[in-house]
C-alpha cells in the first residue's frame, strides 16, 4: 500500500483533470489505475511504469519553449523523471530549469495540470506524463545546463504544433484553449529576443516567421 501524500494529490489532480480527446481520456485512466495499483509510482526503480513530470512553457504571448532531445532527435517540452520527495509539479520546474535554462514558475493559483499522456520510455519503460503549464519571461535566454540538448528556443504556438507528435500537439492545443489575458499579463515576458545560449545556435525566437529548421528536425 502507497502511503506517499504525493499519491493522493496527484491521484485527486487527475481525476479532476478534464481531458481533451480520446487518446487523453486513455491515458487519464490508465494513470489513475497505476496510482491505485504501484507501491512506488514516482520512482522510475521500481517499476517499468512511472510518473513523469513535463511543461508546457509559455510567455503567455503566443509561444511556447522546446528543446531537441538529444537522443531521439524531436522536438519535445522539457520534463524527465521525479525525484525522491520531489512533487511532479516540482520535477516540471526543476527539468525546465535544466533543459532549457528557464527559472519558470506555475500560475499565480498554483499547479496547473495541462495534460497527461501515457507513452513508452527507454530500456522498456512505460511513462505516466503528468504536463504543466509554466509560466516564463519571453525575453528570458535560453542555457542548458551542460549534458542537456544544446537546441532550446522559444516557437510560435503554430510552429510548435507543427513540430510536434500527436500527443504534444494536443496538449499545445490545450494551452491555446486556456490562454487569457491574466496568464499573459503574470508571464512577465518582456520584448522578444533570439535564444542566447552556447553550442551550436539555436532557432530564434521571431514573430510572424518560421524559425531556422535545425538539422534533423
Amino acid at each position: 500500500m502507497d502511503d506517499d501524500p504525493r499519491t493522493a494529490a496527484l491521484r485527486a489532480a487527475v481525476a479532476a483533470h478534464h481531458a481533451r480527446d480520446a487518446a487523453e481520456r486513455r491515458s487519464t485512466e490508465i494513470v489513475l489505475h497505476a496510482l491505485a495499483a504501484l507501491p512506488r509510482p514516482f520512482d522510475e526503480h521500481a517499476d517499468p511504469t512511472h510518473v513523469t513530470g513535463s511543461a508546457i512553457v509559455t510567455d503567455g504571448d503566443g509561444h511556447v519553449v522546446l528543446h531537441r532531445h538529444k537522443r531521439l532527435g524531436t522536438w519535445l517540452q522539457p520534463g524527465g523523471h521525479v525525484d525522491r520527495d520531489e512533487s511532479v509539479a516540482e520535477a516540471a520546474r526543476r527539468e525546465t530549469r535544466e533543459e532549457t535554462g528557464l527559472a519558470a514558475r506555475h500560475p499565480a493559483g498554483g499547479p496547473v495540470l495541462l495534460h497527461l499522456d501515457v507513452h513508452p520510455g527507454p530500456r522498456g519503460h512505460r511513462h505516466l506524463d503528468v504536463r504543466y503549464l509554466l509560466l516564463a519571461a519571453g525575453d528570458a535566454p535560453l542555457r542548458p545546463a551542460a549534458g542537456e540538448s544544446p537546441d532550446a528556443a522559444w516557437f510560435a504556438l503554430e510552429e510548435a504544433i507543427r513540430r510536434s507528435d500527436a500527443s504534444l500537439a494536443s496538449a499545445l492545443r490545450a494551452l491555446e484553449a486556456r490562454t487569457t489575458p491574466a496568464v499573459r499579463t503574470t508571464a512577465g515576458g518582456g520584448p522578444p529576443r533570439p535564444a542566447a545560449g552556447r553550442g551550436r545556435s539555436r532557432p530564434s525566437r521571431c514573430h510572424g516567421t518560421r524559425p531556422t529548421p535545425a538539422p534533423g528536425a
